[in-house]
């Protein structure tokens, strides 16, 4: 039996009656039945706190990037730019999922808006449009490259904290250099940090590209580019994904007491 790994989904709208649909990426289902080696299960943005009656069942949860921007409303943030798409439904059920999955030890690992979730659950603040500030670069995906080059080129370097959780899961190179080469297709980013967070990665302008959560009793990380864009051809996304399912494989044994069992039997 492989590990059960939920992927949060977002509601959109589809056909042509615009029917909410729940939705997750392929990429993300793939990465999870490839490197993580577990058995996918999607999510739905029910609009409500359903994690009473999903963590007991669950070895580890990814929470997906997304076009839609977390509600400003979740940390006193300004209204979003007209136009802005925002998911309430995927926010009402991420949010209380994140703070309830890190205290009971369910590994976590968030992407882009993922991140950004994981930093706003657990009270951190966001700049919404990074690209409109001073000093700061355009971090949103590029529209004059075709689609594939955007989601795995490489847009610019990290800097990565060397003694810190996102580097002991990196491959030596990466550790040793202590830069990373990312892809990146985001508008918002922290911009106050979460009182738990821990920042492990850095854009060239500043903006925090990576968190740990302090003091978590599983694997708990946040990235805010993609590597499930890109893992079949890159190492350092691989062993992100790689390292995580460890840790969901260690979730599942002691879920289903086969750790006891294994224990007891020596």
């Amino acid at each position: 039996m492989k590990p059960l790994v939920g992927i949060s989904c977002c509601q959109k709208p589809f056909g042509i009656f615009a029917t909410p649909n729940h939705a997750a990426s392929d990429s993300y289902v793939r990465v999870v039945r490839g490197p993580v080696v577990g058995t996918p299960v999607l999510l739905p943005a029910a609009g409500e706190d359903i994690s009473g009656e999903l963590l007991p069942h669950l070895d580890g949860l990814i929470l997906t990037g997304s076009r839609s921007n977390v509600w400003p409303g979740h940390y006193d943030g300004p209204a979003h730019a007209e136009g802005t798409p925002e998911d309430l439904q995927r926010d009402a059920t991420t949010l209380p999922l994140i703070r309830a999955a890190i205290a009971e030890g369910v590994p976590l690992l968030a992407i882009c808006r993922g991140m950004q979730e994981l930093n706003v659950a657990l009270g951190g603040s966001l700049d919404q449009r990074i690209q409109d500030l001073p000093g700061r670069m355009d971090h949103s995906t590029p529209s004059d490259q075709p689609i594939p080059r955007v989601r795995t080129g490489k847009a610019h370097a990290v800097r990565i904290d060397k003694d810190g959780a996102l580097a002991r899961v990196l491959t030596p190179s990466a550790r040793l250099a202590g830069r990373l080469a990312v892809n990146s297709l985001h508008n918002q980013g922290v911009q106050s940090l979460a009182p738990r967070l821990v920042a492990e990665a850095w854009a060239p302008d500043g903006t925090v590209e990576a968190v740990r959560v302090e003091g978590a009793a599983a694997f708990a990380l946040g990235v805010q580019w993609h590597p499930e864009y890109d893992w079949e051809q890159d190492a350092d996304s691989r062993s992100i994904f790689e390292v995580f399912g460890r840790a969901c494989e260690a979730r599942r044994l002691a879920r289903t007491g086969l750790v006891g069992l294994a224990q007891a039997a020596e």
